[in-house]
């Protein structure tokens, strides 16, 4: 009974822990899984449809071409393509949170199922606090991220049945949000280095494979910049 105590008091104390930061995350997330939400009841596509699209996929801008996909003549090599495109970061966020999720047990499926950009950047630079456990801190940290998209989307599929304006553009606040985490990375010094890093391989990407063809090779030549200069960047 007395482990049984302890333990709903470590996770309480890890929720209590773990939300603070997640709450520029829960901006916007509810604000991008409505956007989510509105185009896909504009497209036809209700509520239960919606929500069960974020409970499986949870992918973010994967989602939004998804909207896309269902939307046009089926062909699933390139529905497959685009997708192995738009997520083959997560490769690099996988390698990167391997030693932070070892031995994490039975959620660690859940872990990695739940392993967004937002929830990258907070594993990735926040430590759990003194006293709480690091496998709960993960756990709730991806979970509140879940559980915001799936808010979102469903609020955003129901508000879409009385939105009568041109819903084009609504999916940049996936764009702003990126930014917005790009700047709280900023805050730290530590991160500039990295973060400059980001910026001039995007832009050589950028410039020698194109709009249409950058992020894969910035993702590759973002990684051995890192790898190599990990000890003067304090990686």
């Amino acid at each position: 009974m007395e482990s049984s105590e302890q333990q709903r008091i470590s996770r309480l104390a890890a929720v209590k822990a773990a939300f603070p930061a997640t709450v520029p995350v829960l901006t916007g997330y509810i604000c991008l899984g409505m956007a989510f939400g509105i185009l896909m009841q504009t497209s036809g596509y209700g509520v239960g449809w919606a929500l069960l699209m974020s409970v499986i996929c949870f992918a973010g801008s994967g989602q939004f071409v998804g909207i896309t996909l269902l939307t046009a003549a089926f062909d699933p090599i390139q529905a497959f393509l685009i997708s192995v495109m738009i997520n083959a970061r997560h490769i690099f966020y996988g390698l990167s949170v391997l030693e932070k999720y070892r031995g994490l047990g039975r959620e660690r499926a859940f872990l990695i199922f739940g392993l967004t950009d937002e929830t990258f950047s907070l594993v990735s630079s926040l430590k759990p606090p003194e006293g709480t456990n690091r496998h709960d801190f993960y756990f709730w940290i991806t979970f509140l991220h879940y559980l915001y998209w799936l808010t979102g989307t469903v609020l955003g599929n129901l508000a879409g049945n009385i939105i009568t304006f041109d819903t084009t553009g609504i999916d940049f606040v996936l764009t702003a949000l990126f930014v917005v985490l790009f700047l709280e990375q900023w805050k730290k010094k530590e991160n500039r280095a990295a973060g400059v890093s980001g910026i001039l391989c995007a832009v050589a990407s950028l410039a020698g494979f194109g709009p249409e063809n950058l992020v894969i090779p910035a993702m590759v030549l973002l990684l051995i910049v890192l790898l190599g200069g990990r000890r003067r960047l304090c990686i």
